[in-house]
């Protein structure tokens, strides 16, 4: 079996290789290919990555390749974790939106657009690799803005196996774990486990958990709001959980809490993204020592929490045809009836090896499926405007989300967002 990485210069990337030497009596790995356009990065990461899996007795072949095509070929799975413009870009998606007054995170409100209009021109590159090199293989996209860049592969390329995939849902499943377990001495096994959520990829709200097949829901809601009333800030206010019995993905923040938000982002520097530059030096410094065979602990700083665990169980559950229940982001097909076929939503799917399949779920009630309506309404014209250049559809966008600018500052927006990324736009002439 061969699996490929692109975007394998990443940091991220000795957690995704702890995964696969995890589970090497699972997943018969025979090639790993490491591809990345930055070859001093993938030099680092990538040697570090081989000495990772020699100091395991070598069960599979590390290759590493600034060719996409050919680290493509032939391969079973495609994992995508790559930024379009590095850190340097993710840095200009956050003072885009200071300087405007907007959300500026790479996934929410103008920062994500920015990293979408990038991102997705190149993701449906990648569909053609697989198209032409490796028909068979599975797209398993974790990409950010994961949900947004999904939904562009299912549109723009609807023939190539993609599925979506973000680390949040299975976080929020090991928090109300751990909320359950708190007076326990004994772990709870997370594979018993399965949450019940629904909406868009960071636009999301927890319904339900069973453990065994039984339903703890109203244990978590219990027990979470005790925790909350505890806690000088909690995320969430009491109401919005005993009214709805639901309770939001951590990054409907941006969205409930907005003002809280801004006040934040108005603290820059730095911002996220030059956090993260500080973590990566010194990362990749230490993946340089060529003693190294172990992931150093600063790994941690960088976020990510359970990152390898979702890639791989879910490579495990669709090659082994184990028939699990993972969350995802895939084609609507009928799932939610009520809601478009051809929108792709985040929640619990059966995966098997012919195929992974939404689990039937009830629609959103009216506070939150307005929101969403939105919100990828903002998606499906941000997938138009990457693929087409249409700025018409760039504005649209804008306007549309809730988190983007007044009407009269939205072509102000979009004109600076064009042009501070220029030269990761050709498809804007």
């Amino acid at each position: 079996m061969k699996i490929t990485v692109i975007g394998g210069g990443s940091t991220y990337t000795p957690e995704l290789v702890n995964g696969f030497l995890a589970r090497v009596e699972q997943l018969p790995v025979s090639e790993l290919w490491l591809m990345d356009i930055d070859k001093e990065r993938l030099e680092i990461v990538g040697g570090f990555a081989q000495r990772m899996v020699k100091a395991k007795g070598e069960p599979f072949k590390v290759v590493l390749s600034t060719n996409q095509r050919e680290a493509i070929s032939g391969a079973s799975y495609v994992c995508t974790q790559f930024r379009v413009g590095q850190m340097p870009a993710r840095r200009e998606d956050e003072y885009l939106g200071l300087r405007h007054g907007l959300i500026g995170q790479e996934t929410t409100g103008v920062g994500g657009m920015a990293k979408a209009l990038r991102t997705i021109p190149v993701m449906l590159g990648i569909a053609k690799d697989i198209r032409e090199t490796a028909k068979d293989a599975l797209l398993i996209n974790f990409t950010n803005p994961s949900g947004l860049v999904t939904e562009a592969l299912n549109r723009y390329a609807p023939d190539i196996n993609t599925v979506g995939v973000c680390n949040a849902p299975y976080n929020a499943k090991m928090s109300f774990l751990e909320l359950m377990q708190k007076d326990s001495a004994e772990a709870i096994d997370p594979t018993r486990a399965e949450l019940k959520t629904l909406g868009l990829n960071h636009l999301s709200w927890h319904y339900g958990l069973t453990l065994d097949g039984e339903d703890v829901w109203s244990q978590v809601l219990e027990t979470y709001l005790q925790d909350a009333t505890q806690q000088d800030h909690p995320d969430w206010e009491t109401m919005l959980i005993t009214s709805t019995r639901m309770i939001p993905n951590y990054y409907l923040q941006y969205f409930y809490h907005t003002e809280k938000k801004l006040a934040q982002q108005n603290n820059y520097p730095p911002s996220r993204a030059e956090e993260v530059m500080e973590v990566e030096e010194s990362l990749l410094k230490q993946y340089a020592d060529p003693a190294l065979t172990e992931p150093p602990a600063d790994l941690m700083k960088r976020g990510g929490a359970y990152y390898s665990t979702v890639a791989t169980q879910l490579i495990n559950a669709h090659y082994n045809d184990l028939g699990e229940a993972h969350v995802v982001n895939v084609r609507n097909n009928g799932a939610v009836k009520e809601w478009d076929l051809n929108w792709t939503l985040e929640l619990p799917a059966i995966v098997r090896r012919s195929g992974i399949t939404p689990i039937p779920a009830k629609p959103l009630p009216p506070f939150a499926y307005g929101l969403l309506a939105a919100v990828k309404s903002y998606e499906i014209l941000t997938a138009q405007a990457a693929v087409t250049g249409d700025r018409n559809a760039a504005y649209q966008a804008l306007i549309v989300h809730p988190l983007g600018p007044k009407l009269e500052h939205a072509q102000e927006v979009l004109d600076d967002m064009l042009e501070t990324n220029r030269a990761h736009l050709p498809q804007f002439k």
